[in-house]
């Protein structure tokens, strides 16, 4: 079998297809969360990618507007779950034009303080993962003052920290070949790279890694192609010859997938802009089981998935 196809190590749980409310969405989860049994997880964790928020109309299949109230149900359900931490996986706004590139700038922060007030109404730590929408009128630099990863850096597009016995790491791939940031004009979506200095500290930073990893990246890295990172082998080698990560969630491929390769699950969570209304949203939370079993359960249109743990069991938190 081509290590590329789907594995049958996976299981496909359930879908969860709401229209309630917020406190509904909440009765739901704990219900699905009883199917599963009282073992509780070394960690809880929400995760949302692809809202491309913008001011702006719709254009084919993306209802920009309507990331306000899908992204407001999300983080009420995870102030609900009260899930350990909150990940947004990148293409957190879009661009909002105007006659002028410094009026599109400015149109565009302004949408992005506002999507993320919403995000920071999340009671746990947040974190965000950039894309290439992230950087498509702005700087890297403008993006990242206009949001807050908690307890990290204002400065850092990739980072790590630790949660419950498991070590998460943040990655950044909008770079150009050269090790350049994307910038406003700068950039292309089809060409993102992992510059070799992030490799470096990627390395570094897993072989200090105190447990188990996870990972969270925008693009994909569990193939080639326009939607996945150019040199996506270079930094699957460096997460497998750490022996210690777990999984990988990525955003960016709106209609979602999965992959396991050398022992890796990769998720990629389905976008949030896609469709109108509700219904159509995308938003999950993993939970990791001391076995390593990682269960994916996913709302809206969102897949759900059990990912077979390998290894040693996880240490329970003291």
């Amino acid at each position: 079998m081509n290590r590329n196809q789907e594995n049958p190590h996976w299981v496909i749980t359930r879908r969860v297809f709401l229209k309630a409310s917020a406190a509904s969405l909440a009765a739901v989860a704990t219900s699905c969360a009883a199917l599963r049994g009282p073992a509780r997880g070394t960690a809880r964790f929400g995760i949302v990618t692809d809202v491309h928020y913008a001011d702006i109309d719709t254009r084919g299949t993306r209802h920009y507007r309507d990331s306000l109230a899908k992204l407001t149900e999300c983080v009420d359900l995870m102030n609900a779950q009260k899930v350990d931490f909150l990940v947004h996986l990148g293409d957190f706004k879009d661009l909002h034009p105007a006659d002028d590139r410094q009026s599109a700038a400015d149109n565009t922060i302004a949408d992005l303080r506002l999507i993320e007030g919403i995000f920071q109404r999340g009671r746990a730590p947040r974190y965000h993962v950039l894309g290439n929408h992230d950087e498509d009128c702005v700087s890297k630099a403008q993006f990242l003052a206009n949001v807050k990863n908690s307890r990290i850096p204002a400065d850092r597009s990739y980072y790590s920290f630790d949660r419950h016995g498991l070590h998460f790491v943040v990655l950044d791939a909008n770079y150009l070949a050269d090790g350049t940031d994307y910038d406003c004009g700068n950039f292309d979506w089809r060409h993102p790279n992992v510059p070799p200095e992030e490799l470096a500290w990627l390395e570094a930073d897993l072989a200090g890694a105190p447990g188990p990893v996870v990972g969270f990246i925008h693009q994909r890295l569990d193939g080639a192609g326009d939607l996945h990172v150019d040199n996506a082998a270079e930094v699957r080698h460096v997460l497998e010859a750490s022996g210690k990560v777990l999984a990988v969630f990525q955003g960016h491929h709106h209609a979602g997938g999965y992959s396991r390769l050398e022992h890796i699950h990769y998720y990629t969570l389905k976008g949030m802009i896609e469709g109108p209304g509700p219904d159509t949203s995308a938003y999950a939370v993993v939970e990791v089981l001391p076995n390593r079993t990682i269960v994916v359960t996913g709302y809206r249109t969102a897949d759900s998935k059990e990912l077979a743990g390998t290894g040693a069991p996880v240490e329970q938190p003291t």
